[in-house]
């Protein structure tokens, strides 16, 4: 279990990154879901001890129930975390059996015959066995994902965390990653920070919301869903019209069908004569949470 109360960050610009971030980590997949610059990667960064906290505090439980402060005791959280960060940098004319031997030296794998035994675990489990002797520039995106996960996965962590780990991967990588994250996530905890609602509906079964550095909302998805049952509506509409339905309704998001908008709108009854009532889904709680916030401080900064 990952513990996080009232966690704030203002980097030097005068950005507020984090502003009061409270979550509650179990076993499992955590979606951590936003928008870019919503404060998700200034996170995953503090806990993964590359930045500090201005306030605040987390803690990990650690084996044997041991509790780490990771915030101040950064050598332990070290050894008990697996980091996958947005742009992860390999070395194209390495191999991925050598590299990643390499990585297991630095965690402290110096017992060769242990070592070797633990990379060719990781490779079989992440799918690069046949591939373990290509350089690594040789690679398709999802390839070097899988990779990059096998090297968060050294040294048996409690918590993996990923940042936008699916971005730019085609639909075949994509759906062959996640697969990975969730076998994964059946032993450890496992934080997914994505903007991408598809990811988190598939996988998470406890999630968060965040933008401008707050939580907007935690819980599971499902029961976000349910939330709004009842309460989304959808139209067609002209375009010249849309401006006008955005300045009178909530529109929570705007699809091209056949050249016009088609637009799901919150409201808790009918909006007008032309609205159909539809089933609500996780992009609905995202944009509904994301329209609250704007109404409720149109003004403040992005973080």
């Amino acid at each position: 279990m990952l513990t996080i109360r009232d966690l704030s960050k203002t980097y030097s610009n005068g950005v507020r990154a984090l502003d009061g971030v409270s979550l509650d980590v179990p076993r499992g997949m955590f979606g951590l879901l936003g928008p870019n610059g919503a404060g998700k990667s200034s996170l995953m960064r503090t806990l993964a001890t590359l930045q500090e906290a201005d306030s605040g505090s987390a803690t990990l439980e650690g084996e044997g129930g041991a509790v780490i402060d990771v915030l101040r005791d950064k050598d332990a959280v070290r050894r008990q975390l697996g980091y996958l960060p947005q742009d992860f940098g390999v070395y194209p004319k390495v191999s991925a059996l050598d590299l990643l031997e390499h990585f297991a030296v630095l965690k402290g794998l110096t017992a060769r015959k242990l070592r070797r035994e633990v990379v060719d675990g990781l490779l079989q489990q992440v799918n690069l066995w046949d591939a373990r002797k290509r350089n690594l520039g040789t690679f398709s995106g999802g390839m070097r994902q899988r990779f990059g996960i096998a090297q968060a996965l050294l040294g048996n962590p409690r918590l993996v965390i990923v940042d936008e780990p699916t971005a730019g991967l085609d639909p075949e990588e994509r759906n062959r990653f996640l697969n990975l994250l969730a076998e994964i996530g059946e032993n450890v905890a496992v934080i997914l920070s994505t903007h991408i609602v598809e990811d988190v509906t598939d996988l998470c079964p406890t999630m968060a919301i965040m933008n401008k550095g707050q939580v907007l909302l935690t819980g599971r998805p499902s029961d976000a869903i349910d939330a709004l049952a009842n309460q989304v509506w959808r139209k067609q509409v002209a375009k010249a019209t849309l401006g006008d339905y955005e300045h009178r309704h909530t529109v929570l998001s705007t699809r091209l069908v056949a050249g016009n908008p088609v637009i799901h709108v919150f409201a808790p009854e009918r909006p007008e004569e032309g609205f159909e009532q539809v089933a609500p889904d996780l992009e609905d709680v995202y944009f509904q949470r994301l329209r609250q916030q704007a109404a409720l401080a149109p003004h403040a900064v992005a973080a």
